[in-house]
């Protein structure tokens, strides 16, 4: 059966490695911070000015001081720091982020992104994501293989306006792990009991399927 959101972040956070500084945008990416394996040493990075983020307070635990960039209450890790957005951006900027993991409309199979703006909807501006497609070592999406129409998200090329271009290294949805490769999406895990022939079916990218598929080890 497909994932819901909380495994897919569950699954993006087999992807973490000690020591990584991590970026993790709005939406599912921010359930990530829920997975983190136990005594991993992994540092949250929000780039409205806060090192250190922890996973989500209990309900009543809430500080509506402590907000990531999505505005949602989140909790700190000892040693935290706060900053302001300038030296956030500069962290990004100088690749000091090992990982970014965001959502998004669309990819391609190039591994162009279109998370921010769909024409005709008004939005206040790209935010954050431009800097952090741009400096980031390794980007991971998040998001669901279909939008609300059964039409796929994953591309020959993005319709919507990009985020940035040959970026993304690696996307979970909640029908497969796929990598982005110069041949197309290459297929590596499939969600527990979805077929390599729904993935298929689903994706309109070049997709790259060798061998048997493994399912995923949530």
């Amino acid at each position: 059966m497909a994932l819901d959101k909380n495994q897919i972040a569950k699954r993006i956070a087999q992807e973490l490695q000690d020591g990584y500084y991590v970026n993790l945008g709005i939406g599912i990416p921010t359930l990530v911070a829920n997975y983190i394996p136990a005594g991993m040493d992994v540092v949250l990075q929000s780039e409205n000015g806060l090192l250190g983020m922890g996973p989500f307070p209990f309900e009543g635990d809430e500080d509506p001081d402590l907000i990531n960039a999505g505005k949602q209450t989140i909790t700190t890790v000892p040693g935290s720091s706060f900053f302001d957005s300038a030296m956030s951006f500069g962290m990004i900027r100088a690749g000091k982020v090992d990982l970014t993991v965001l959502g998004a409309m669309e990819v391609s199979d190039q591994g162009d992104i279109a998370n921010w703006k769909i024409p005709g909807k008004m939005v206040k501006g790209m935010g954050g994501a431009m800097d952090l497609v741009a400096s980031a070592k390794n980007i991971i999406v998040a998001m669901m293989h279909t939008n609300p129409k059964g039409e796929s998200k994953l591309l020959p090329q993005c319709t919507l306006p990009l985020t940035g271009k040959c970026c993304v290294k690696k996307i979970v949805t909640e029908l497969a792990v796929l990598d982005v490769t110069p041949q197309g999406f290459k297929l590596l895990e499939r969600a527990p009991g979805i077929t390599t022939e729904e993935i298929i079916s689903k994706t309109a990218g070049k997709l790259v399927v060798e061998g048997e598929i493994p399912e995923m080890q949530l």
